[in-house]
């Protein structure tokens, strides 16, 4: 793909130029390929902003050059410059804690911050030009929230969106056979400690050496054509919690690094401990069900350290 590149000079004393081109291409996501050198992709809106930049530039005594370029590198390294990641990260942050205080009592509060992080939201998106992951799921969160917030708002109202997952009852699967992949790992273990932990304590674990072995009476996850699976951007782990409606800010912290594991993103600061315990765990137990039992000891500690 082609590039626009930037290369501009000002006089040292000129600082309020400077400044304010520096300011510019800040805010408009230039990539910065060494003092003095901008990136973008060659896109209208933004050659326009760059010409912009370089007008101001010349017309303070400093020299511009708006350039359209093919470099010999491969697009995804240039386009690593411009990861936004960092830029979700606060909002997916916030969003957890917005949600965590939400209520009868807060939940006109809650539409108000909402308003505020979707329009930060908004703000980051018009310059995240590759998304990724962590955009996907920065949208998914805002989106469960304002879901949420509807709901305590309108008891009972109906909500629509990109596969629709169904509250369901747990009375209704106890004492029940549930199946998944054999030798699970982080969404697997985590749902299997889930479902044992808050929706069938007498759960009954069966480890697949493929899907197709799936009996019909068992309840599969983690798996195509699984009772409960990846639905839009949530892996398994986020679908059982919404259909069971379980919705501590513990809970929702774990969702947020079981799917950074999972399916990549924004990375919580606990994701790197867990995976490594975890692969620690996987190596040492061959038999699936120790492995299980020793996890879910390790998901319980972590559990209780979340919702302190």
């Amino acid at each position: 793909m082609d590039w626009l590149t930037l290369i501009l000079s000002l006089p040292t004393e000129n600082a309020t130029a400077r400044m304010r081109a520096w300011r510019t291409l800040k805010a408009c996501g230039a990539a910065v390929l060494r003092d003095g050198v901008y990136l973008m992709p060659a896109r209208t809106d933004c050659e326009a902003t760059l010409a912009g930049v370089a007008q101001d530039v010349t017309t303070h005594g400093g020299s511009a050059y708006l350039m359209r370029t093919a470099p010999a590198v491969a697009d995804a390294e240039l386009q690593a410059l411009f990861d936004r990641a960092g830029d979700y990260a606060p909002v997916l942050q916030e969003t957890g804690r917005v949600r965590a205080q939400l209520d009868a009592d807060t939940v006109m509060d809650v539409f108000k911050q909402l308003r505020k992080l979707k329009k930060t939201q908004a703000q980051i998106a018009a310059i995240d030009f590759f998304p990724g992951e962590a955009s996907r799921q920065v949208a998914q969160a805002l989106q469960t929230l304002e879901a949420d917030a509807n709901r305590v708002l309108s008891p009972g109202e109906p909500t629509r969106n990109d596969g629709e997952i169904a509250v369901l009852d747990a009375a209704q699967y106890q004492g029940r056979l549930w199946a998944t992949r054999a030798r699970p790992w982080v969404d697997r273990l985590s749902s299997a400690w889930l479902i044992r932990r808050f929706i069938d304590p007498q759960a009954r674990m069966l480890w697949l050496r493929t899907p197709a072995d799936c009996p019909p009476q068992a309840l599969g996850f983690d798996f195509d054509g699984a009772t409960f699976s990846h639905v839009g951007a949530r892996v398994t782990f986020e679908t059982l919690l919404a259909s069971f409606a379980l919705q501590s800010a513990g809970l929702q912290q774990m969702a947020a690094i079981v799917h950074y594991l999972d399916a990549g993103g924004i990375q919580p600061p606990e994701a790197a401990g867990l995976e490594r315990i975890l692969a620690g765990l996987r190596q040492t137990h061959g038999d699936d069900d120790v492995l299980l039992d020793e996890a879910s000891r390790v998901f319980d500690a972590l559990l209780a350290g979340l919702d302190r």
